[in-house]
């Protein structure tokens, strides 16, 4: 079968490998879609920033370069392994991909796999992402997708489930108040998971014309923080408030400076953006208010199947920023959204 195995950095090859068969409590994925995300981004172009050495076996699975990389992705059952009986061969599936944690540390001790620095998921250190023909995972992460929530749907539950989570930590309210810092698929998914939570007073902070276009196109608020006022149009929304919740999907501290200034007194700023670089901050302002600044990492199962509910209701709609290209593409998407371009990247994988 075709895979996309990871070597290191900038070093990302279409091969053919051995197709797998399951074992025990496990199911064989005919793939069809995977997504790109900015993690796989970091991994592409800076493995030097992950909390191990690539180089040497992953310390809790023994994984060694190369891998085959896609943890965004969703597929039909072809085979079952012994022992599966709630899944059958046929259904639809989204992977919830988080595949390993130490189990020991104080983040997993507070139950925050996803904290874990030795947190493993499928397509960054475990053998088995996504982005191959064919994928192997334990039957207890595939999350059958109802009617009515096609496979291409099912490859964006994992974006869309870290903007829920980010929602979720911000802890907005019906009929509350918001700015989404960033209009990558992660701001996007923010976006979706605000209006799923009542929250009609949205406004979204993008520098990009394409993906302010994109954002417009779906109904949202849109505002260049370059070249416009965004404190003003935080004021226009809120009535001079500021607004209740942030949540930074941008990953530059401008972003985060400008947030936390939008900020009503008592709001919350959620940090769910990778950030390569430093900032300066002038924490004053966070004491001044009662502000407060979280981050935001990963989602719960629950989660997970919160967002394939609202898509089963309708919240979700991919005109405009979802592109589908095929596998063979893959190193021109990985740089196409290096650069900001678009919205969500979208491989044929099956």
């Amino acid at each position: 079968m075709k895979a996309a195995r990871f070597y290191g950095k900038e070093d990302l090859r279409i091969e053919e490998v051995p197709e797998p068969s399951p074992g025990p409590g496990q199911v064989k994925l005919r793939n069809a879609f995977a997504g790109i995300c900015g993690s796989d981004l970091h991994f592409f172009f800076h493995p030097e920033s992950l909390p191990f050495d690539l180089d040497q076996p992953h310390p809790l699975t023994g994984a060694t370069l190369p891998q085959i990389l896609g943890h965004e992705f969703s597929g039909t059952v072809v085979e079952v392994g012994e022992g599966v009986t709630d899944v059958k061969v046929g259904d639809l599936g989204a992977v919830y991909p988080l595949a390993v944690s130490c189990g020991e540390c104080g983040a997993c001790r507070k139950g925050l796999p996803f904290s874990c620095r030795l947190m493993g998921s499928l397509g960054s250190n475990v053998e088995g992402g996504g982005l191959a023909e064919f994928t192997l995972v334990d039957a207890s992460k595939l999350h059958v997708l109802p009617d009515g929530v096609d496979l291409r749907m099912g490859a964006l539950v994992e974006p869309m489930a870290v903007g829920w989570h980010a929602v979720a930590r911000s802890g907005v309210e019906r009929g509350g108040s918001a700015l989404v810092a960033g209009a990558g698929p992660i701001g996007i998914g923010a976006w979706f998971a605000l209006k799923a939570r009542g929250v009609e007073k949205v406004l979204v902070s993008e520098p990009s014309p394409d993906r302010r276009a994109i954002m417009a196109g779906l109904g949202a608020r849109v505002v260049d923080p370059v070249e416009e006022d965004l404190a003003a149009a935080v004021a226009a929304l809120t009535e001079g408030d500021g607004v209740d919740v942030a949540v930074d999907a941008a990953g530059a501290g401008a972003a985060v400076t400008s947030a936390v200034a939008g900020l009503v007194p008592g709001g919350r700023l959620v940090v769910a953006a990778l950030h390569e670089q430093p900032m300066e901050f002038q924490p004053t302002q966070l004491m001044m208010g009662e502000m407060e600044i979280v981050g935001g990492v990963g989602y719960r199962p629950e989660e997970f199947d919160a967002v394939i509910a609202a898509m089963a209701d309708g919240v979700y709609d991919t005109t405009g920023w979802v592109q589908e290209r095929p596998l063979g593409d893959v190193i021109d998407a990985l740089h196409a959204l290096r650069g900001g371009v678009g919205g969500k990247i979208l491989l044929r994988v099956g």
